[in-house]
């Protein structure tokens, strides 16, 4: 194998487009953008990669609130002032009062880590072009300080987003892009039964089947995804539901059992059981 190739986990199933984008974005030595529905396993892919090739993860989740600067360093200025009405010593030297941000720590790390950019799309649109010198040139100047922060060894950097608002062009042209398309039913079996080993053929079958009609309904706002899927399955299994209840002509009856792990808000649920509704009365497909 070579060095630094993501080839998969055991626990995670990696398209082989997918596998082929991260390590076309380890060769470029550009950072991977991985768009998709939420719940396809971006945020989880860093962890894998990491897993994979070795690699200590750093995680920064990006909130709306969250600022470039706080990735690389912040300056407690407060900390300083108060410590320095009370006359300590610690005053003297400011480096004490520079808290690192996961960049710093990423540049700094003694070993090639992962350095996972959550859901970057939450931050101000400024947010990805004040990051724009330090992703190019791997590293930073501290004012305070006056050092620069040079990355030991450049980091594997994986950005996820929503796609809750467009990044600038001048972003993107330092990414190399990956969009994370649902996966079918043949790439979903595999994917459940890496987490459900001994789940029995008929109620994945019927399962499956029921997902993914959800999934076609027309209107949902929000569709049911890949984790919402397995924890669908899960309660299920817990429940002890039989295949039989989740039969397409009992689904023509009823929603199906503990839909509330598939469908998370009250127009999809009234939209689904207005369907349900018109089939039963309509005697369903003949």
């Amino acid at each position: 194998m070579k060095e630094n190739h993501f080839t998969g986990t055991s626990t995670y199933i990696a398209t082989d487009d997918l596998k082929m984008a991260v390590n076309a974005a380890v060769t470029l030595e550009r950072p991977i953008l991985i768009k998709g529905e939420p719940g396809t396993g971006k945020t989880q892919l860093a962890a894998e990669v990491a897993s994979s090739l070795g690699m200590p993860l750093l995680e920064w989740h990006i909130k709306s609130t969250t600022k470039a600067q706080q990735g690389l360093y912040e300056y407690d200025a407060v900390a300083r002032l108060r410590d320095s009405q009370l006359g300590d010593e610690r005053v003297n030297d400011i480096s004490n009062y520079i808290l690192r941000g996961k960049l710093w720590e990423a540049f700094e790390a003694e070993r090639q880590v992962v350095l996972l950019i959550d859901e970057i799309d939450k931050a101000d649109i400024e947010f990805p072009n004040d990051l724009l010198l330090e992703l190019d040139r791997m590293e930073f100047f501290v004012y305070e300080t006056k050092e620069i922060v040079r990355a030991r060894h450049r980091p594997i950097i994986i950005i996820t987003s929503n796609n809750e608002k467009e990044l600038p062009d001048a972003f993107l042209r330092r990414c190399f892009f990956h969009y994370i398309r649902f996966p079918d039913r043949e790439t979903m079996e595999q994917i459940v039964n890496v987490h459900f080993p001994k789940l029995k053929k008929n109620l994945l079958s019927e399962a499956l089947n029921c997902f993914f009609k959800m999934r076609d309904v027309p209107g949902l706002k929000k569709k049911p995804s890949t984790s919402e899927l397995l924890d669908w399955i899960k309660l299920l299994l817990a429940e002890d539901i039989p295949p039989e209840a989740l039969h397409a002509e009992n689904s023509r009856k009823a929603i199906p059992p503990l839909y509330g792990a598939l469908l998370k808000n009250e127009q999809d649920v009234h939209l689904f059981e207005r369907l349900v509704f018109l089939d039963r009365k309509s005697g369903g497909p003949r």
